[in-house]
């Protein structure tokens, strides 16, 4: 907990929570992926895109994640990682976003070449819901992104950790 200062001056105090989901299979992942995005309907914004930094090694869980999203969301299209392509745009209808973009850093060398697919717009764009795999690899460009963290258990667990 620390102090800061809200809106009118007065002191408040503010909590980071952090939470913590364990899986145990695919099925629960697409589960937990789904319960975080129903609190995200509500939210007015903050006049930018929505972006969440998926980080975690290989087989973590980031794109399952993703998956259950993107469905969640309508999307009809078979979501795979972006590793090749690096970014994937999925339209989407009747929700609160219009976009949701699939970014993966994996195969990026330097940040530049995320801001040459044009980052500065998407990310400006309220419209924009964007998930970023391996978002770890430049921090400097996500540090007012939400941040869940994929950590591999004993065989099909995973340990998600929402910030």
């Amino acid at each position: 907990m620390f102090r800061a200062r809200c809106l009118y001056g007065e002191p408040c105090f503010c909590y980071f929570v952090r939470v913590k989901v364990v899986t145990k299979s695919a099925k629960e992942t697409k589960e937990a992926a789904k319960a975080w995005l129903n609190p995200k309907f509500a939210g007015s914004g903050s006049g930018k895109a929505t972006v969440v930094a998926l980080i975690g090694n290989l087989g973590a869980g980031k794109t399952t994640f993703t998956q259950a999203v993107a469905e969640a969301l309508g999307v009809k299209e078979n979501i795979t990682s972006p590793t090749f392509v690096l970014e994937k745009i999925y339209k989407l209808k009747g929700q609160k976003w219009q976009n949701l973009i699939h970014i993966d850093c994996y195969r990026l060398d330097k940040p530049e070449e995320l801001l040459h697919l044009g980052w500065q717009e998407i990310s400006s764009e309220p419209e924009n819901l964007i998930l970023v795999e391996w978002a770890d690899k430049f921090p400097e460009l996500f540090t007012h992104a939400e941040k869940i963290y994929f950590n591999h258990g004993e065989g099909d667990h995973r340990e998600i950790n929402f910030t």
